[in-house]
């Protein structure tokens, strides 16, 4: 709580919603379906999926951890890109749900 003259009532930060368009559920095609599974799940969660399958499978580059190495079944998601950062790779993976 911050309080910036006697006069006025505290502030009181409140935790952020998040966007109701993150919580929709989306439906991975064939190719993401094989890493993350074919059930629908929310952006956030197809995210997290994808990030446990990246670590599990140690595809962070070793000598720059932004990017990610793909392997045969990333690839066709990341549009036949073998190495990728991970700032672009929202981009890719969300062509790939409905």
């Amino acid at each position: 709580m911050t309080i910036d003259s006697p006069t006025e009532t505290p502030k009181v930060k409140t935790k952020r919603q998040p966007s109701a368009a993150f919580l929709k559920p989306v439906t991975p095609d064939a190719f993401l379906s094989q890493v993350i599974g074919s059930e629908p799940l929310s952006r956030t969660d197809v995210t997290k999926k994808l990030w446990d399958y990246i670590r599990a499978h140690n595809l962070q580059d070793p000598s720059n951890k932004t990017f990610i190495l793909a392997d045969d079944k990333l690839r066709p998601i990341f549009s036949g890109e073998s190495r990728l950062s991970m700032f672009e790779m929202t981009r890719h993976v969300f062509k790939h749900v409905t």
